[in-house]
């Protein structure tokens, strides 16, 4: 795993400008490609996460950038959707914990299927080669985020996607 390191002093780079930007502009396109669906992108983060296996609110809400109390509120509304079931923990009954229901998981590959044909469709305005740069470092950038999240929670076995080649697998951190 790199080191992690400290942000650049440097000034502003036109390059990570325009990058913040895109994000921000692909986020709305997701945001539209969920709405087809009926998920909003918080939820979808929550589904994505939960696809990983069960987890306690505390671990769900610095993981999908929320509040507790908004994972709550989340959670509410995908557990009375029936996308997600909440269980009293076995070891101790005043904490609970959350997994994806089966029509969680058919939303979610609902959901991945409209993403894909979003970001499909704005790739094809690139050249082949861009356009599989692009979603690769879409990529990478995941996996990053990912690594940020792991080292925030030492000790904790978060699941982490690990980016190869191959098909996505995960590993416990």
């Amino acid at each position: 795993m790199a080191d992690r390191k400290k942000p650049a002093t440097a000034p502003l780079s036109e390059v990570t400008v325009d990058a913040a930007r895109a994000i921000v502009r692909l986020s709305r396109r997701l945001e539209v490609a969920l709405a087809e669906v009926d998920l909003t992108l918080s939820q979808y983060r929550v589904l994505v996460f939960l696809a990983n296996g069960e987890s306690r609110p505390s671990r769900i809400a610095p993981n999908v950038n929320v509040t507790r109390p908004t994972v709550t509120a989340l959670v509410d509304g995908l557990v009375t959707r029936g996308l997600v079931d909440r269980q009293p923990d076995d070891h101790d009954r005043r904490r609970v914990r959350h997994k994806v229901t089966t029509g969680g998981k058919r939303a979610l590959a609902e959901a991945d299927r409209a993403v894909d044909a979003h970001l499909r469709v704005l790739s094809g305005y690139l050249d082949e080669k861009s356009a599989s740069d692009a979603l690769r470092g879409l990529a990478v950038w995941h996996g990053a985020m990912d690594a940020a999240i792991a080292a925030t929670n030492p000790g904790e076995t978060t699941p982490v996607v690990v980016h190869t080649n191959s098909p996505r697998r995960e590993v416990a951190r």
